[in-house]
Order: C-alpha cells, then sequence, then structure tokens
C-alpha cells in the first residue's frame, strides 16, 4: 500500500510523495521546486528516490525536476504533448506505467494546458491543476469545452476516489461555491470545516469524488440550483452544461 504525504512548497503548491514502505522507494509528483523533496530525503537517507511524476509543462510544477533528476538518477513521466524537462518517458491517454508496483492509468486532461495528465490508480487520483477541492484550474491553454469534458471524465470516476491535488486552494474555492449556491447544506457545512482546518494550519487535501461531486460548482453544472443562479447574474440562458462551465467559469476568473 503506497503512502502519500504531501512536501508543501512555494506558497500553496503541494508536492505528493508517495512511498513504498517494503522497498524503501518513493516517488514524488509535479515537484516544481527540488529543495522541500531533497530535505525529505536527507532526512530520510535509507530511502530513494525511483520516479518523478510530472501533470504539465508550467514552472511551479517542473522545476525542480531537473534537478531531482541528476541528483537520484530518477525515471521522469510526462505528457507526451508537452515540453517537460529531462522526461524519459512521454505519456499519452490511457497509457499504464508501474511505479512502486502499483499500476496507474493516465488520463489526458486538457484545459489548463493542452497537454495535460492526470494519474490514477485504485481509487487515488494524481490531477495537478485540473481539478481542485471545490474548483478547477484556469483555462490558460485550452477551452471551456475541452477541461468540462476533462472534469467529466474525472467525475466519472468511483466515488471514493481520494483528490491530490497541487494547490491548498480550499477555501476561496468554497466561497466561490457558497456564492454560486447559496443554499447548498453541504457546502456551507464544508467551508465551515474548511475555516477551521485553516485557521489550525491543517491541510485540506486530499479531498474525494463523493465530496466534489455535491459541493464542487464546476462538477454541478447540470444543477438547477446553478444554472439558475447563472440565470440571476446573465439573465434566462438556455445553456448547455458546457455553457454553464464556461459561464461559471468567467465568473470564479473575477471573483
Amino acid at each position: 500500500m503506497i503512502q502519500i504525504t504531501a512536501l508543501p512548497a512555494f506558497t500553496d503548491n503541494y508536492i505528493w510523495l508517495l512511498q513504498d514502505s517494503d522497498s524503501r522507494r518513493c516517488a514524488v509528483v509535479d515537484p516544481g521546486d527540488a529543495a522541500p523533496v531533497q530535505a525529505w530525503l536527507t532526512a530520510h537517507p535509507d530511502w530513494t528516490l525511483s520516479d518523478i511524476l510530472v501533470t504539465h509543462h508550467h514552472h511551479d510544477h517542473v522545476g525542480g525536476v531537473e534537478q531531482l533528476k541528476n541528483a537520484t538518477g530518477a525515471k521522469v513521466w510526462g505528457p507526451a504533448n508537452e515540453k517537460i524537462p529531462v522526461r524519459d518517458v512521454a505519456l499519452h491517454d490511457h497509457d499504464r506505467l508501474t511505479v512502486l508496483g502499483c499500476e496507474f492509468e493516465v488520463i489526458e486532461v486538457p484545459g489548463h494546458t493542452l497537454g495535460h495528465i492526470a494519474f490514477y490508480h485504485d481509487g487515488v487520483l494524481l490531477c495537478g491543476d485540473t481539478l481542485f477541492a471545490a474548483g478547477c484550474g484556469r483555462l490558460f491553454e485550452g477551452t471551456p469545452q475541452q477541461m468540462h469534458q476533462s472534469l467529466s471524465r474525472l467525475a466519472a470516476l468511483p466515488a471514493e476516489t481520494l483528490v491530490y491535488c497541487a494547490h491548498e486552494y480550499t477555501l476561496s474555492n468554497l466561497r466561490f461555491a457558497i456564492a454560486v449556491e447559496p443554499d447548498n447544506a453541504e457546502i456551507a457545512a464544508r467551508l465551515a470545516t474548511v475555516i477551521q482546518q485553516r485557521q489550525d494550519g491543517i491541510i485540506t487535501l486530499p479531498s474525494n469524488l463523493a465530496l466534489e461531486r455535491l459541493t464542487n460548482p464546476f462538477l454541478r453544472t447540470g444543477e438547477t440550483s446553478v444554472k439558475q443562479k447563472l440565470d440571476e447574474r446573465d439573465g434566462p440562458l438556455n445553456r448547455a452544461p458546457t455553457e454553464v462551465f464556461a459561464a461559471l467559469r468567467a465568473w470564479k476568473d473575477k471573483f
């Protein structure tokens, strides 16, 4: 069983550390900064970094990749359709890779960037900047249609799937979610919990897909309550779910 630990980086990034206690090997996901990983390895000298998983090309996700590979010889796995430093294996949709004895499936999720991928294994989703706790990534390269389809693919995974995204954005995302659905009791309860967690300095991740389906507006584009709020803002329109998503993302960008 892989143990997953968060290594904080920059102001709100998380580098996910995957550990296999039997082999004393570990892997990291999206090491935008080498320092937190190197500090952990120094504090645990009997562990070996064997693999580096990359979801997309943004610097806060790849900035430490080359330094870590040079120091450890770890294998670098990354999306085929993006420029990833010192990548050893280029990954496409539905590819499978074995890391720390576990098989992961690659899911292409364009939207935040065009070549963004996620990694899925048996109830664990490593999704970079596509799906966030109570939110989703900005559309730097892709279209609303692409991102809505990507989120729909992720939302279709089993409800118990744990969501390991790359940023501590949960509180700000929930403040937007409650603006979209002010009468949603699940959002209100989650917001209260997260406010307390952040006051106590506690990480709000991982989330899970069951909770996201109840509280993440970007996964709720078919809900009447979400459509009604947009109608209040913009006037009544007969929007398809993709158009609801586009309107939500545009609102969130200015929220």
